[in-house]
């Protein structure tokens, strides 16, 4: 199998590699000249996985994989959500989105959130969409080093009472959003 990601995100990269199969042939959209910016102008994850995709699969001619994640905040109707990247503001910082959410949950006793990912495979078939879900709680702090974005304030109820900032990259695979989503995509590849 030969696939391009749909990413400029060396984090997304490196996690979604270490989940494919190890004989599989992957590069990013710059590793194979794609240079252009990849579109991201949709109010939904899905929206957004969807065109990355089938932006890469026009400009290439090769099956792509594209990723949009976003951690959704029972008590914030749902934000940051598709604007995770931006939250804390047009630096796309994730310390600045931290700092953010834990303001915006300041005194705020339902921490429940959840992190949420959206797989698009663009192909000559077509665009179909995967998700992955992850249930879990806001800390009220920063904890751990490990991993990115909002990781260090995000505890899964699959877990063992660590963010995923304080699990090794394996252990955070095992429970992941984007880990579950990679897992519907590549069962709906066997089947077909």
């Amino acid at each position: 199998m030969k696939l391009v990601l749909a990413t400029q995100n060396a984090h997304k990269v490196s996690e979604l590699r270490a989940v494919l199969p190890i004989d599989w042939t992957v590069g990013t959209a710059v590793a194979y000249g794609l240079i252009d910016e990849l579109p991201e102008t949709g109010r939904t994850l899905e929206h957004n996985a969807a065109q990355k995709a089938q932006f890469v699969w026009t400009k290439l001619r090769i099956p792509c994989l594209a990723d949009d994640s976003g951690l959704e905040v029972a008590a914030l109707d749902g934000a940051p959500g598709v604007d995770s990247a931006y939250f804390g503001g047009p630096a796309k910082s994730d310390a600045l989105n931290r700092a953010r959410l834990l303001a915006e949950l300041d005194g705020v006793s339902d921490r429940r959130a959840q992190f949420r990912t959206v797989l698009a495979w663009s192909t000559p078939e077509g665009v179909a969409l995967y998700e992955g879900v992850v249930q879990g709680v806001i800390t009220t702090e920063p904890r751990g080093t490990q991993g990115f974005g909002y990781d260090a304030l995000f505890v899964p109820d699959d877990g063992d009472g660590r963010t995923f900032a304080e699990m090794n990259p394996d252990e955070k695979q095992r429970l992941s959003h984007r880990s579950r989503a990679v897992a519907a995509w590549l069962s709906a590849l066997r089947k077909s």
